[in-house]
This record gives C-alpha cells, structure tokens and sequence, in this order.
C-alpha cells in the first residue's frame, strides 16, 4: 500500500510517496512561504490591469487576482490564494487569487495536505535508517536538477520553460514500442516531479495513426486525472494539460539550486553520528548560504546537540 514518508526538515519540509520501495509522487515544502494555496486573507487592490485583472498586496507578497464589476483600486478584500507564485528566468510570476466569502484562515501544510490525500503518512527521525534515500530521493532530486531521465528502452530530456515544461524521447528502434515505453515514463516523471501546467512530449516520429493512438492511449492509462491532452500530431508531439496550485520539484530546485544544495547538507550533517568529526568541508556557495542563515545553524546544533565546524572548500 501506498504510503508517505514525511520530513521535517531544516529550512524546508519533504515528503515521497513510496510504493513497492520506490517513489511515485514527491513534494517539497519551503519555510516561509506566505502566500500559499489556500490561505484565505485580506487584501488591498493596489492596481487595475486591463481585461479586468488587478494586482492585490496581502501580508507576504502580492498576487493577480479577475476584479469583480465595482471593485476599484484601493478597496479592501478577502481572497484565497488559488496558485502560487512560480518561479522564473527573470522575475516569478506572482501568486493568482479569488475574491471569497470564506473566513480567513491559513493555507493547510505540506503535512496536513498528505493527510487529506488518504494514504498513511509516516513521520521519518534523523537517527533511523534513511528509508527516502532507500526509495530513491538523491536520484530523484538529480532527475530534478539535471533533467536526465533513464528507462531501459531510452532516455528523457526534461526541460521547464517559461511556456510550458518539456519532455525529449530519445532511443533507438523499434519506434512504435520507443514511444509506448517513453509515453508510460513520461507520465511517471510529471506525477513524481509535481509537473503541472502545459507540458509538451517531442516523441519520435510515428507514420500510422493507430501507432500514434496507442501513445496517446499509454498516457491516459498511467496518467493519474485531471489533464487534457491533444492528440500526437504527424511530427510527433503531443502536449497535455494538467492543474498547475504550484511549482514543480524541478522549477522550485532549479530556481535556487544553491539553496537546495544547502538544504540537502543540513539533512546529512542532522543524520551524521553524535560520535563523527563535526569539522566539515562545503563547497565556497553552499558554505556562504549557510552562514546567511544563522537560524539554519542554531536549528541543527539544537537537533544534534552538536554544533559543527563548517569550513569553504
């Protein structure tokens, strides 16, 4: 059956749901987010933009939000945060917003949101055995990161972009079973990266159009709803359409991957033996992070009882 693994880490929360020893779906969690989905607040409508958008200042950030008819700049309000800010090159797309009637009430956590999914969820301590390492966690973050992804009949490129993440097939013949195979691990990844939004799969051209039924086929079958997706065209591209409440595993690390480095040191420095060197060397980016966030630091010498040496390389 099923079941999360979940951690609360320094500087961010984690959590995989493993099946069969392996993770099928995982998300991360970052301390401090203010505006997340489903936080209910007031605002302030700080700017009318034209097709009746606005732009609405709540405590933490700001977010869009469609202007109901009477509402003008300067009018006070509640909404629920409905996506949250995403990650990219340049500047983050802010948070989109809804104005409600609801009472006012924080978002749900990463912790209370595994709840509601149903499965069982299993809180993990620094002192046993690493069972989101067992599972895959390192592989996947490197999936994340570098967006190389390997099935025995080929491989996948995944490439977010601002318009739409993208997924490359890459593999030899036959074709046909290629984009099957490809079609299953695509599906997969999105599940198990939190891919949402628009995505495009570039799959190997495929002459019959039964061949390229069958693909799409493989999508819907592994797939989990809700998404939408056209059919693969003669070039060999398909995209499909999921929900997008937030960013993905590969948005969120790519946008910070300093950060995530340094995130992924303070979990192996709290699982490092009482009786081990506390003398260790970091790379000079990660070792600077680290030292900006003196909160991290006090957090993990109250976790270990330790407090560790840390040196730039």
């Amino acid at each position: 059956m099923p079941e999360w693994l979940f951690e609360a880490g320094i500087g961010e929360a984690r959590a995989a749901l493993v099946d069969d020893d392996r993770i099928i779906e995982a998300a991360i969690e970052l301390d401090g987010g203010a505006l997340r989905v489903g936080t209910v607040a007031r605002a302030r409508l700080v700017a009318l933009l034209p097709g009746r958008r606005g732009r609405v200042a709540l405590d933490g950030g700001e977010a869009l939000l469609h202007v109901p008819p009477g509402i003008t700049e300067g009018a006070a309000l509640t909404v629920e945060i409905v996506r949250e800010a995403l990650p990219e090159a340049g500047r983050a797309k802010l948070a989109k917003a809804v104005v409600t009637d609801a009472p006012l009430h924080p978002a749900p956590d990463l912790r209370a949101r595994l709840a509601a999914t149903g499965h069982p969820v299993r809180a993990l301590r620094p002192h046993e055995p690493d069972a989101l390492e067992a599972a895959g966690l390192s592989e996947l973050l490197d999936e994340a990161l570098t967006g190389e992804i390997l099935f025995p009949a080929g491989a996948l490129r995944l490439s977010p972009t601002p318009a739409m993440t993208l997924f490359d097939v890459d593999g030899g013949p036959p074709l046909d079973a290629l984009a099957i195979a490809a079609a299953r691990h695509v599906a997969a990844a999105i599940r198990r990266h939190g891919i949402g939004g628009s995505i495009g799969i570039d799959f190997p051209t495929l002459q019959g159009k039964a061949q390229r039924q069958a693909v799409a086929a493989a999508i819907d079958d592994a797939l989990p709803p809700p998404f939408e997706r056209t059919s693969m065209n003669g070039f060999g591209f398909l995209q499909i359409v999921r929900p997008r409440p937030r960013a993905s595993l590969p948005e969120l690390l790519r946008a910070d991957p300093v950060g995530a480095a340094a995130r992924a040191a303070l979990r192996s420095l709290e699982r490092t033996p009482p009786t081990a060197s506390r003398r260790h060397t970091l790379p000079a980016a990660v070792h600077a992070r680290l030292m900006a966030q003196p909160g991290w630091l006090a957090e993990l010498a109250r976790r270990t009882g330790v407090v560790h040496d840390l040196e730039s390389a």
